[in-house]
């Protein structure tokens, strides 16, 4: 089961994206804003697998803020960013600190519930890569795993 960290200002927002992806068998934890998600993030037993963050909360970087917070916990962190007033500066931003992906809430017939979803199952899909990648370059250099 992965675990999902889910940042967003947005009441509505939070439970919508909590109880969809519960739905889909995630472990879900939620937060109101970037500091209290820095804080789990930091304060968290075992790291999140993915964590999925509104760009604008109480400061319009805050988006910036919990990709920070989760690289330095892990490494191997998957940061999902979405945003109901994306730009290119941000996205662009956001992709070079090592965003997985940068989608926006309110594009028109879109589903983004269904989006973050397959998007999670795809940082999923890197990240096992990732760490397998690890694991075997460990083995290879004979230090335990």
């Amino acid at each position: 089961m992965y675990r999902v960290l889910v940042v967003d200002d947005e009441e509505d927002v939070l439970r919508a994206v909590k109880r969809r992806l519960e739905r889909q068998g995630f472990e879900v934890e939620v937060a109101d804003s970037a500091e209290e998600g820095a804080i789990r993030i930091q304060t968290a037993e075992t790291p999140f697998d993915v964590a999925v963050t509104d760009m604008r909360m109480e400061a319009p970087d805050a988006g910036i803020q919990i990709l920070q917070a989760a690289f330095g916990r892990d490494v191997f962190a998957e940061v999902i960013v979405m945003t109901a007033y994306g730009n290119v500066k941000n996205a662009v931003e956001c992709m070079k600190l090592g965003a997985f992906d940068y989608i926006e809430k309110n594009i028109p017939g879109v589903d983004v519930y269904e989006v973050i979803t397959v998007k999670i199952e795809q940082a999923m899909d890197r990240r096992r890569h990732n760490l397998r990648a690890v694991r075997r370059w460990e083995h290879a250099a004979g230090r335990p795993v």
